[in-house]
């Protein structure tokens, strides 16, 4: 059954908002197909999360530019704790709003090749590469009815490009600010590691919409060919009143590394798909989620990573903490596909519950295809140990600090995998916040 919906656009708006960023046809094509797509196709099915009623229509798209800067310190302190104290404007972009406020990287990658760019600058300066891949390998337009609304009203996001054996040493960063609390974001990032190649690229999504309600619908393509490697970190941290959806997705050749981390700490209520397929031979990936759910917020969390070559290796981790009335599902899927010989599997979802209204689900699956191959998975849900308590209490140690001691050490195999240590610790910090 498709969810009925009333939508303030029209071809006429699409062809608009494509023409005053002066977007090549293939893109203005594409958006007008993807409107007239979001009127037939279904809204996503999320096991086990009914989201008819999630507000993902009601939003305002208009455009909104946000204010250049000259130096990170002219940002609030909160922003200003992601950036490491050494180094802190090499190879960063922040997008404020909908638009670039300060956009920095080194001249030595700018030498070899290296693409960190807007979207909308990516599509008139490299528009070959831009359109080889968006959309069409990875995340498919018509996969459903927010995808399609996502390649129609895209309204920002970046481009990275590693060339050939290129090793992009010092991590890329971007920082998504979403200041104004009425506006809407449709954000793209697409990630390309050309053979031999590198990097680590690490994100932070960030509002202040505790009362004003909005919509965040985001698609993350990464692209690792023949033994490439990306190191993928995230921060996810909307405020309440800005429901999510997200859509992530890698796909890694012969020899090619995928790994993710991420620290999925949204306040509003939320759909998060992250899905990588192993499409080479000796591909691998690891993906790492964390999540700390409190008030009346509902999530629901999807990684899975599907095997195609012989002798891949999959990895998913999983830790939740819920608190309050939150419900969260956590699913975890592994599918070695006909043909992976040779291949291993593994999974492992849990979930601490801190309240008695605390809802948690951890799920972890396997589909098999292939004789050959090694698997297996792990799920708990439960509340903090009381022996754990009991030790930590007997040393001196109050409840509450003996439980914080306890969630922060559940939590670290996730969160020490973020690779920017500046990064890492604001994911700390927002974890001691939502937990206290």
């Amino acid at each position: 059954m498709t969810v009925e919906t009333k939508l303030p656009f029209d071809k006429d708006y699409i062809n608009q908002y494509s023409q005053d960023r002066n977007e090549p046809q293939w893109m203005k094509s594409l958006r007008l197909n993807a409107l007239e797509l979001a009127d037939t196709l279904e809204m996503p099915k999320p096991d086990k999360t009914k989201i008819g009623n999630w507000n993902f229509n009601n939003f305002n798209h208009a455009y909104t530019e946000g204010d250049a800067i000259s130096s990170i310190k002219d940002l609030p302190a909160e922003l200003q704790s992601y950036f490491d104290e050494e180094n802190p404007t090499e190879n960063l972009l922040i997008q404020r709003n909908h638009s670039v406020a300060y956009n920095t990287l080194n001249e030595d990658l700018k030498n070899k090749g290296v693409i960190f760019t807007d979207i909308f600058t990516a599509m008139n300066d490299h528009n070959d590469l831009v359109e080889k891949y968006y959309m069409k390998d990875a995340v498919s337009v018509d996969q459903n009815r927010l995808t399609a609304l996502h390649a129609a009203l895209m309204n920002g996001g970046i481009f990275v490009y590693i060339p050939k054996n290129v090793q992009v040493e010092t991590p890329l960063q971007a920082i998504f600010w979403q200041e104004n609390p009425e506006t809407a974001l449709f954000n793209h990032v697409l990630v390309v590691a050309e053979e031999g190649s590198s990097l680590t690229y690490v994100e932070n999504y960030i509002s202040h919409n505790d009362e004003q309600q909005t919509v965040a619908n985001i698609v993350t393509e990464v692209f690792a060919h023949d033994n490439a490697q990306v190191a993928y970190g995230a921060v996810d941290n909307f405020a309440a009143g800005t429901t999510t959806y997200v859509n992530r997705r890698g796909v890694g050749q012969r020899d090619a590394k995928i790994n993710w981390a991420l620290g999925q700490m949204n306040d509003g209520n939320t759909v998060s798909e992250n899905i990588t397929y192993l499409l080479g031979d000796n591909a691998t990936s690891e993906a790492k989620a964390v999540s700390v759910g409190r008030g009346k917020q509902t999530q629901n969390f999807t990684a899975s990573i599907r095997q195609y070559g012989k002798q891949t290796d999959a990895y998913i981790l999983q830790r939740g903490v819920m608190k309050g009335s939150a419900t969260t599902i956590f699913n975890a899927i592994g599918k070695i596909e006909h043909g992976g010989t040779k291949s291993n599997s593994e999974q492992e979802s849990r979930v601490l519950m801190l309240s008695d209204k605390a809802r948690g689900d951890a799920n972890p699956i396997l589909l098999i295809d292939e004789d050959d191959v090694t698997a297996g998975h792990a799920a708990s849900v439960g509340r903090v140990d009381p022996l754990q308590m009991y030790y930590l209490m007997s040393r001196g140690l109050k409840q509450e600090e003996a439980e914080r001691l306890v969630i922060h050490g559940f939590l670290d195999p996730v969160v020490s995998q973020i690779p920017i240590e500046s990064v890492r610790k604001q994911l700390t910090q927002v974890i001691e916040r939502k937990v206290n």
